[in-house]
């Protein structure tokens, strides 16, 4: 292991850590290898082709679509914090990560995960305004706000971010540096401290708790009160629409706070489970949320046909 004496102390300070990868996966490499760089690539693919469509698509130039873009930007970021390093793992390459390299994948992946929190409570939100509030809904989405509200969850988060990787990486490292696990979070860094971790413990427990269960709970008062005025709607076909705008940001929803409430509400999970559940939030749910939003919405699929050089498609799509 290569490390430097600190000054004034007679121990060894670590350097760098070794990754020791996916739990229980010895022999596999060969098949994980190929399914997980497929997942990677068309997670690129997907939403670079969503940025690329809400962007040159003139109709597309709505609240619900800027914040479908950011989405994109936050899949392609997430997806990007482990994947690459567990490829290159699985590849054989090296499982070394140099402190520095640690640090960034403790930040970015809180920082993203938490932006990617907070963007979903603001697509409930729009939804909300859209469906309970429709003949205002430009005014109150305008683009002033819009642009605050995204903005906004993104500083807020690089705070959030920031006080919970400035408290992993203020204790002292002195050895053993292999962390078992195939990339850089908290709780599998903070074993290897040689000091107190409880109090960080606790502090990033509550923390990484506050902002989803905070989210959820916003997210799930809107929805009430769209199911309430779906319900009082006497239109068929206008409860149907409705229903329709929102049915893929419920399932993007479930799909990310599911592995959260499996990892961080369930703490006696057995690694066994929650390393699949953790590889599902980052490496699947990635590339399934552009799929979702395509398939359900025919706006978004004509933009795509478009971009692709087809036939654009005339259909009204969902709002």
């Amino acid at each position: 292991m290569s490390t430097q004496k600190s000054h004034g102390e007679n121990r060894t300070v670590v350097t760098h850590f070794i990754l020791l990868g996916i739990p229980h996966t010895d022999g596999l490499q060969t098949i994980l290898f190929p399914v997980f760089l497929t997942f990677y690539i068309c997670t690129l693919l997907g939403n670079l082709l969503i940025m690329t469509a809400v962007f040159t698509d003139s109709r597309l130039h709505t609240p619900m679509y800027f914040f479908l873009f950011n989405l994109s930007v936050l899949d392609i970021g997430f997806s990007s914090v482990s994947t690459p390093k567990m490829l290159a793992n699985l590849w054989g390459q090296s499982r070394i990560i140099p402190l520095g390299g640690c640090i960034s994948q403790v930040f970015f992946y809180h920082f993203l995960g938490s932006t990617e929190c907070l963007l979903y409570t603001v697509i409930a939100y729009d939804r909300y305004v859209a469906i309970c509030h429709l003949l205002r809904y430009l005014i109150i989405m305008n683009w002033k706000v819009c642009a605050v509200l995204a903005a906004g969850t993104w500083v807020t988060s690089s705070f959030h971010a920031t006080i919970l990787t400035t408290l992993t990486f203020t204790l002292p490292y002195c050895g053993p540096s292999e962390v078992d696990y195939f990339f850089c979070d908290i709780f599998p860094v903070v074993k290897l401290a040689c000091a107190d971790t409880l109090i960080i413990e606790t502090v990033s427990f509550t923390n990484i708790g506050v902002v989803p269960m905070t989210c959820f709970i916003l997210i799930l008062a809107s929805y009430i009160r769209i199911v309430y005025s779906i319900l009082r709607m006497s239109s068929g076909e206008g409860r149907r629409k409705a229903a329709s705008t929102c049915a893929s940001h419920l399932t993007v929803v479930t799909l990310f706070f599911g592995p959260c409430a499996l990892i961080y509400t369930q703490p006696s999970l057995s690694e066994i489970l929650v390393t699949p559940v953790q590889i599902f939030g980052n490496v699947v749910t990635p590339m399934l949320n552009p799929v979702i939003y395509t398939l359900r919405n025919k706006e978004v699929k004509a933009a795509l046909t478009k971009l692709t050089g087809g036939k654009r498609v005339t259909q009204a799509g969902t709002h």
